[in-house]
């Protein structure tokens, strides 16, 4: 299986762009600087660079994650450990009539979704509730997860 890695930095840089637009103050942004407990002096303080830098680090690291949640054709080139070069037959045949099967946008779009609320929503939400946030700050960051996800998904699933 071939792995393009341009849409995996598209889907990466879509992680920004939504967050650009999720956190905006005409959106979310207000709502959730008062639920997160965030003052514009806190973020005057902050090394934007660094923040942004990392933020697509781990959103490369996402992407790469979301070929297996989204491209079912991964989990049957790991039947065969990743050599599908020296596969059997059988994986030949197999790939031929189901390696584009569902490799669509609309697909990928599905399965980044369900990974946000069945993943990220309940990884945040545990984090949320031991820092005493409360439900506003819960589906504001996880709804923008599901989003990207479900985006990310769409891009890495779809894109051929």
């Amino acid at each position: 299986m071939e792995i393009n890695f341009l849409a995996i930095l598209v889907a990466a840089i879509s992680a920004l762009v939504v967050g650009f637009v999720w956190y905006n103050p005409k959106v979310f942004g207000t709502v959730w600087m008062k639920a997160a407990d965030m003052t514009e002096e806190k973020m005057k303080g902050a090394n934007m660079g660094k923040i942004f830098g990392m933020a697509l680090v781990f959103a490369l690291l996402l992407a790469m994650s979301m070929l297996t949640l989204t491209i079912h054709q991964f989990g049957a080139a790991g039947m065969v450990g990743g050599d599908v070069e020296n596969a059997l037959p059988s994986f030949n045949a197999f790939m031929a009539d189901y390696g584009t099967a569902h490799r669509t946008f609309g697909h990928g779009a599905l399965h980044g979704f369900f990974a946000g609320v069945f993943i990220v929503l309940p990884v945040l939400g545990t984090n949320a509730l031991f820092e005493r946030k409360g439900a506003k700050y819960i589906l504001i960051n996880s709804g923008y997860w599901m989003v990207t996800m479900a985006i990310m998904g769409a891009i890495i699933c779809g894109w051929q």
